[in-house]
């Protein structure tokens, strides 16, 4: 792997900072907080995501940055025979490949599943490949020789073989559970068999039972098959019985309601006859009647029609005057029409002048209470960074020179002062600008006088608006006026024209007192006339019924002979009580035998399936038990394979261990002797991974902070190129984050020059520290410095060879 280009924006204090890293030893310089370790933060955070960054995505954008501003971080790298970048954000993520333009993996955790596999490492084991820090030196250097042992197996992954043991013994445990339950769950064998040699003789007695329950069935059925036929004909004869004697019992109501209604027809036939006689006898008394309603009808069509002249005639009086009023109204109102023209074209004038004074205020006002909303929002934003820039100024007052770094976690040393210095100017800057806002609100709050003006211009407009508004309203509603005015006196002309036509048709001529004498006379015949139709009625139904009188006794004859049949078929039938009640009682105790023989039956079935179920319960019993035999083997069998494979992973384990530092003691061992310049060539780990410098082959007794720090960056080194062969990729790329720590100048100048000289194994290295003088080391091939931007409190990375070229050929411009 070998990086090309890091581009940060938001992420951490870095707010915008893109640059590109080539082959070679590279060096980024800075003081301690400046953001040298966020880059290496930045780099694990683009491919691993979250899990690679401290604290939460809250705490990875910049402090500064305005609110839901985007963090992203992208990172240019080539891996193999490919070039990829991937671009990482706090929702998102993109993956893409020799500079395609269409990403070939997307998502935040899709892009690190596939990185993951692309770099054929976890993110613990990326770190312990490519990343080496002070801190991580200084654990090293603390561990015990076991926690070392048990550290190195762990960074070049022979914990994996713990993993799998581990396992295994979790597959073998649950195997011996399961052994265990099987043994306990497992019967006897010869106890099974007897159980089931029970059931089958129970079975078989239910079986004989069975079939003596069928025999006594079939007995049974044979004995009511011998009643059946008697109880089969007696039972037809008394319902052929049951029945003829209901249609007697009918009949004989039928020849009383016979004649009764013969006894009913005979008195009207004589109630008939004596009507007509009195019919006869009220005749010359209502001789007159026909012609008094003829008259009376006549008279009250002639009153009819005088009470109706009577209403026409008081209509058009009325009429005649909502015509006169109508005429004088429409002589009073004059020209509406020309009034409500003259009225609009006011109003458009108006409306129009309302709608120019309304854009002008709207105008200005919206103008004022921008400037208002940017000032005080201006206001908020100082306020926030004041208190933002005061608590880190406060909290870094209280670190105090000693104190760590909150980014880095390194001591402030000579960079405090520096730091507070910057706090306190951005203080200060921020203090002036919030007395300029405070008094720029203060100035706002008030309307503008061009503003208040403008609005009482566009008051006044609104209230010429209201009153021609309202004037052309009462102009069109005298329009309308006068146009149904108009409307209605056409329309009352039109009735007082019907009113006349009508009255004109009507009779003139009606005698009131003549209908009053005609009215009277017919009321005094009035009980007369009903009595004359009662007796008409009457009179009039002796005809129907004589005919009547002749089917009724025709019908009477008719059902006094049906009932006389009825009575003599029911004595044909023979019928008795007695012989029916004991045939039925013979029959129904074969009913019952038949009935109890079924139950029996029922019962002696129902033993057997009892008997069988319990037969095949037995048999799938002993199934169970040869099968749970079988597994049990089998259990056996797989408990004893997972006891050799623990062992076997045990004794590899031990194996690689004991591999692993000859190996690692010949790496770490040749890194040394670079390191020293040649004055120690020996580095050895005993048994208990303890680290041994050797002089002359003869282990030094004591070694001071310097050598040991040289040893353990040489043995890290060598872990580093143990972890990415055993991986299976090339370590092109090694970074060392503050690892000179209590180095003398020369040791320093020593790891320069080792690492320089290791090209062919590392092809890009990068170093960063906070050590000012390493800027002056001719090895370099080139300088990054990092550095805090005193104004926007941002970190800044700039290219020190590209600087030092300006110098050289801007005198060179200058001469020219």
């Amino acid at each position: 792997m070998q990086l090309h280009r890091l581009k940060l924006v938001n992420f951490r204090q870095h707010a915008d900072t893109e640059f590109e890293l080539g082959p070679g030893l590279t060096a980024v310089i800075g003081p301690n907080g400046a953001g040298k370790t966020t880059l290496l933060e930045a780099i694990a955070w683009a491919i691993y995501g979250n899990p690679a960054a401290r604290g939460n995505k809250d705490s990875i954008r910049w402090t500064r940055a305005p609110a839901r501003s985007q963090v992203r971080v992208e990172v240019d790298f080539t891996l193999g025979a490919h070039d990829y970048r991937v671009s990482r954000g706090l929702y998102d993520a993109q993956l893409f490949q020799d500079r395609g333009a269409e990403p070939v993996s997307s998502g935040t955790a899709e892009v690190t599943t596939v990185l993951t596999r692309l770099l054929g490492m976890t993110r613990e084991e990326f770190f312990n490949t490519y990343f080496t820090g002070q801190k991580e030196l200084a654990v090293m250097a603390a561990f015990k020789p076991a926690e070392r042992g048990r550290f190195l197996s762990q960074v070049l992954g022979y914990e994996r073989l713990k993993t799998a043991q581990d396992a295994v013994r979790d597959i073998r445990n649950q195997r011996r559970s399961e052994l265990d339950g099987l043994r306990s769950g497992l019967g006897d064998q010869a106890e099974l068999e007897r159980d089931r040699r029970q059931v089958e003789e129970r079975r078989m007695q239910a079986s004989r039972a069975m079939e003596l329950a069928e025999a006594a069935k079939e007995k049974a059925t044979q004995a009511l098959a011998v009643t059946r036929p008697e109880w089969t004909r007696v039972t037809e004869v008394k319902q052929k019985a049951l029945a003829l004697d209901g249609d007697r019992r009918a009949a004989e109501h039928q020849v009383v309601d016979a004649r009764r209604e013969h006894e009913r027809l005979d008195k009207e036939l004589a109630e008939s006859l004596m009507a007509r006689a009195k019919v006869e006898e009220l005749a010359p008394q209502l001789v007159d009647v026909d012609s008094l309603r003829a008259e009376l009808e006549r008279l009250e069509e002639e009153g009819r029609a005088a009470g109706q002249r009577r209403d026409l005639a008081g209509q058009l009086k009325e009429v005649e005057k909502q015509v006169e009023k109508s005429q004088a109204r429409l002589a009073e109102m004059g020209d509406t029409a020309g009034i409500a023209a003259v009225r609009a074209r006011e109003l458009d004038e108006i409306r129009r002048k309302l709608k120019d004074a309304e854009a002008e205020v709207g105008k200005a006002r919206a103008e004022w209470l921008q400037e208002k909303e940017h000032v005080r929002t201006k206001r908020d934003e100082l306020r926030e960074q004041y208190k933002e820039i005061k608590e880190q100024r406060d909290h870094l007052v209280e670190l105090g020179p000693k104190g760590l770094c909150p980014t880095c976690g390194r001591p402030l040393g000579e960079e405090f002062e520096q730091l507070v210095g910057t706090f306190n100017r951005q203080l200060e800057k921020l203090e002036t600008n919030g007395q300029y806002f405070r008094s720029r609100i203060a100035q706002l709050e008030a309307e503008p006088a061009a503003l208040q003006e403008q609005e009482k211009a566009r008051a006044a407009c609104a209230v010429a608006v209201q009153t021609l508004t309202q004037a052309l309203a009462d102009a069109k509603a005298a329009f309308r006026e006068r146009t149904d005015l108009e409307r209605e006196a056409q329309a009352l002309g039109s009735r007082a024209a019907t009113l006349k036509r009508q009255i004109a048709e009507l009779p003139e001529k009606y005698d009131a007192e003549r209908h009053d004498r005609v009215r009277d006379r017919l009321k005094e015949l009035e009980p007369l006339i009903r009595q004359r139709e009662r007796y008409a009625f009457q009179a009039e139904r002796a005809a129907a019924l004589v005919s009547e009188m002749e089917a009724a006794e025709k019908r009477l004859s008719e059902r006094e002979a049906r009932a006389r049949q009825l009575m003599e078929a029911i004595a044909d039938l023979g019928f008795r009580e007695e012989h029916y009640q004991a045939v039925r009682a013979a029959h129904e105790a074969a009913e019952l035998a038949l009935q109890a023989a079924n139950d029996d039956l029922a019962a002696k079935r129902g033993d057997l399936r009892v008997a069988e179920r319990e037969l095949e319960l037995a048999t799938r019993r002993l199934e169970e038990r040869a099968r749970r035999a079988v597994r049990i083997d089998e259990l056996k069998s797989e408990v004893l394979l997972h006891d050799e494979l623990d062992t076997a992973l045990g004794e590899i384990r031990t194996d690689l261990n004991a591999q692993m530092r000859p190996e690692l003691s010949d790496i770490a061992s040749s890194l040394l002797s670079s390191l020293t310049g040649g004055y120690y060539t020996e580095l050895e780990l005993d048994d208990a991974y303890g680290i041994m410098l050797l002089d002359d082959g003869i282990q030094k007794p004591v070694i001071s902070g310097g050598e040991e720090d040289v040893a353990n960056l040489a043995l890290r080194i060598a872990i580093s190129r143990l972890v990415a062969e055993r991986a299976g990729q090339p370590i092109s790329l090694l970074v060392l984050d503050e690892i000179f720590g209590s180095l003398d100048e020369d040791r320093r100048e020593g790891v320069i020059r080792l690492l320089q000289g290791l090209r062919d194994q590392f092809p890009q290295v990068v170093l960063l520290t906070h050590i000012e003088s390493m800027r002056a080391a001719s090895e370099l091939d080139r300088v990054l410095r990092v550095s805090l931007d005193r104004v926007t409190g941002a970190a800044v990375v700039t290219d020190e060879l590209d600087e030092r070229l300006r110098q050289v050929v801007q005198p060179a411009v200058t001469v020219a």
